[in-house]
């Protein structure tokens, strides 16, 4: 079963065979996308992320977590440098292609980093990482990275909300 209307309510205890009623309720909780970049053997690679956070001031410190049975965890797997890239309302054309292929980088203008890491340009917020520690996490892996630079512009956010792709705008 799964939720249909606003004043239905599914009471469930997560199982394998109800994965599907988990994943609708995860859901329910509104997030910004991201846009991870990092250097490969295979040349500069990105994967869409909704698994963002904020974990700590001091030291500066994000998480995000990259999914075990992705075809491109093992880029990030290891990887000891990234950028998280915050996309922007009019940046959804970003996130479709890199959910479908992890070197779209053809259409956008990017610049690597000091780091060889590459950089998308106009995103409303871009954080360079330093991997600073990795967890298990089921399957997902935590991915806790340093803040070294961080970029920031004003605009709308693009979110992601029920399985859709959507756009915040503040008052």
């Amino acid at each position: 079963m799964t939720m249909q209307t606003a004043d239905h309510t599914v009471t469930f205890a997560p199982h394998s065979e109800n994965s599907r009623l988990l994943r609708d309720a995860f859901g329910r909780f509104a997030t910004g996308v991201t846009v991870v970049t990092t250097h490969s053997e295979d040349g500069p690679v990105g994967i869409t992320a909704n698994s963002f956070s904020s974990v700590s001031m001091d030291p500066p410190l994000v998480l995000w977590m990259p999914d075990k049975g992705s075809r491109r965890f093992r880029y990030f797997e290891q990887a000891e440098r990234y950028a998280i890239h915050v996309l922007s309302h009019e940046q959804a054309e970003i996130c479709n292609g890199f959910v479908k292929n992890a070197h779209a980088f053809d259409q956008l203008t990017y610049q690597l980093c000091q780091n060889n890491v590459p950089l998308i340009e106009n995103c409303l917020a871009r954080f360079e990482c330093k991997r600073f520690a990795a967890y298990e996490g089921g399957d997902h892996l935590i991915v806790l990275g340093q803040v070294m630079q961080a970029e920031m512009r004003t605009g709308d956010a693009l979110t992601f909300f029920s399985g859709k792709l959507g756009q915040i705008a503040p008052k």
